[in-house]
């Protein structure tokens, strides 16, 4: 015999499934912009599959949350396209969901850095820092603080300064990558332009996989102009 709906809704609830609401509530914590839009749009894409009651409503499951999790977090902090993320879920989806939800955890209490921090951090001295937003390499937040993308530009600079580049030579790789950055939002502008939160969805998604080819590309080219450069 079928079971009714309200009788399959408490079996739901018994195995402690989450509405979609709930779902937001968890994850907006650590992704602000996280919208139920956003949610269906993955269900859509086969990255998360909730189940449904008799009456249709999605239930998402613990796993589910993780899985979501794993897959905001791979586009937040490695700007991975869903082709990618798919691949790396399905090559091992549990063992490297939760690695990914852990460090998510900690980026939610160092996810902001003030400037003292940034410098334990990255090992740079004030002066470097101040080179290095002097030359437009980064710079802090309204209220101070920086991105996460900082540590790791700040920490790449004093890298290169370990090899005698300093700042002032490094302002190539700022213009070359605003010009990156310009011309891959072209291609996508006209889906961001348009008022359905499916198609800015879609922009977002498209400008990851963009950035993901770009990072290939430009990777390709310095090793194919360094060919041949030091007996390599």
């Amino acid at each position: 015999m079928t079971k009714s709906g309200s009788a399959a809704a408490a079996d739901l609830g018994a195995q402690g499934l989450m509405s979609i609401g709930e779902v937001l509530a968890q994850l907006r914590a650590d992704f602000p912009d996280i919208t139920i839009s956003k949610l269906r749009f993955l269900e859509t894409e086969g990255l998360v599959e909730p189940c449904r009651t008799a009456s249709g409503y999605r239930k998402y499951s613990w796993g589910d949350l993780v899985r979501l999790r794993f897959i905001l977090t791979a586009q937040r902090d490695q700007y991975l396209p869903l082709k990618v993320i798919r691949e790396q879920l399905d090559a091992g989806a549990h063992e490297m969901t939760l690695r990914l939800v852990t460090a998510d955890e900690r980026a939610g209490v160092e996810q902001l850095l003030t400037r003292a921090e940034l410098l334990v951090r990255t090992g740079l001295d004030e002066e470097w820092l101040r080179g290095v937003e002097q030359y437009g390499l980064l710079a802090a937040r309204s209220d101070g603080r920086y991105d996460p993308e900082a540590v790791e530009v700040a920490t790449v600079v004093a890298q290169l300064g370990e090899h005698g580049l300093e700042p002032r030579h490094l302002r190539a790789f700022r213009g070359a990558a605003d010009r990156e950055v310009g011309l891959l939002e072209q291609v996508v502008a006209p889906m961001a332009r348009q008022r359905s939160p499916e198609a800015r969805a879609r922009a977002a998604e498209t400008l990851r996989e963009l950035a993901a080819l770009a990072l290939r590309l430009h990777a390709a080219l310095l090793q194919a102009g360094l060919r041949g450069s030091a007996g390599g």
